[in-house]
């Protein structure tokens, strides 16, 4: 259950439609997801996220549209949160991940996840060679 409750018309806002606007050309479609109708709640804070999104996610990089939303779900894995995971394995799977893709990206969260436990607990030290100020 959410813990706000969404404007019942968001783009009576200038700021609102504004942003509403940009993520409709941004990503090409009239979908304005739940994430922008909810945080258009406080129109500030939907500028300032929807800026750092963007700024991230649409604007091209030196890593490739699928590989940042592979990254997104599993950074959202880890975190717990079920609507990133579930919209940005959406986004990856829109932009070309293959289903064997997705297999593979659950077997290497699943491995990190496993293994960063591991080595939570046992606090190994860091080799040297993997120190950035010792290359």
């Amino acid at each position: 259950m959410a813990t706000i409750t969404p404007p019942k018309d968001p783009e009576s806002d200038p700021r609102v439609k504004a942003v509403f606007d940009d993520i409709r050309a941004t990503r090409g479609t009239d979908f304005i997801n739940n994430v922008w109708r909810y945080l258009a709640f406080d129109p500030g804070l939907l500028e300032q996220t929807w800026a750092e999104v963007k700024a991230v996610m649409a604007a091209p990089t030196a890593l490739e549209p699928k590989v940042k939303e592979m990254i997104y779900a599993a950074v959202s894995i880890a975190n717990s949160c079920e609507y990133c995971t579930h919209s940005h394995l959406a986004a990856a799977r829109a932009k070309g991940m293959t289903p064997a893709e997705q297999a593979d990206f659950f077997r290497v969260v699943a491995s990190a996840g496993k293994t960063n436990h591991l080595l939570n607990g046992l606090r190994i030290p860091v080799d040297d060679a993997f120190l950035m100020d010792k290359e």
